[in-house]
């Protein structure tokens, strides 16, 4: 599955899933159905690498989305989508999450002009995100903004391409999220019956 974690290079020809046909190896006819809880621990490492979160951080957000009033898949996924490098990647500031992430451990944001280092830190709404410093002058960060501004921001955030700030409107709606959703068997129920086991 396309998990967009290579940046532009997911969007050409050149895309490493675009190549593979299927299961590598000689042996592709022998492959059995997956079972059940194959198919709900392969959901929990697709949302894992797609936000690039380790195991024991993921468990964490898992028991906080627990403990919180609502569908505990719902909340898992909220809270994965307002880290501040999603933000930051979501924004167009970067190409990639791995980028997002530098940029912020660099203290190259700022939110609510204030530098936060710490690319788990929960965005909240009406928080202003922008560039720090010298950072605003970089060439990869103005075009990469510029190519954000045409195809158009994601309605939860809005964008000032001149100034290199952002700003939290409203929390995003499933649909809005870096996971798809799957009406038949959404993702986030996989996961919270893989961890009610």
């Amino acid at each position: 599955m396309l998990l967009f974690l290579k940046g532009e290079k997911c969007e050409t020809i050149k895309c490493p899933i675009a190549k593979k046909k299927g299961a590598p190896g000689p042996h592709k006819k022998l492959l059995k159905k997956p079972s059940e809880y194959s198919t709900q621990l392969r959901a929990k490492q697709q949302v894992k690498r797609i936000y690039s979160v380790m195991e024991r951080q993921f468990r964490r957000y898992f028991r906080d989305a627990s403990k919180h009033k609502g569908m505990t898949g719902f909340n898992l996924l909220l809270s994965l989508e307002m880290r501040l490098d999603n933000a930051v990647k979501k924004l167009g500031f970067t190409i990639s999450l791995n980028t997002a992430r530098q940029m912020v451990s660099h203290k190259h944001i700022k939110v609510n002009d204030k530098i936060i280092n710490i690319p788990s830190y929960e965005v909240k709404i009406n928080d202003k995100i922008e560039v720090a410093g010298k950072m605003k002058e970089n060439a990869a960060i103005r075009k990469s903004v510029e190519i954000a501004a045409k195809e158009g921001i994601i309605p939860w955030l809005t964008l000032d391409a001149a100034n290199l700030t952002g700003s939290v409107i409203r929390q995003p709606l499933r649909e809005e999220m870096s996971i798809a959703y799957n009406a038949e068997r959404p993702i986030e129920q996989l996961i919270v019956e893989l961890y009610s086991k």
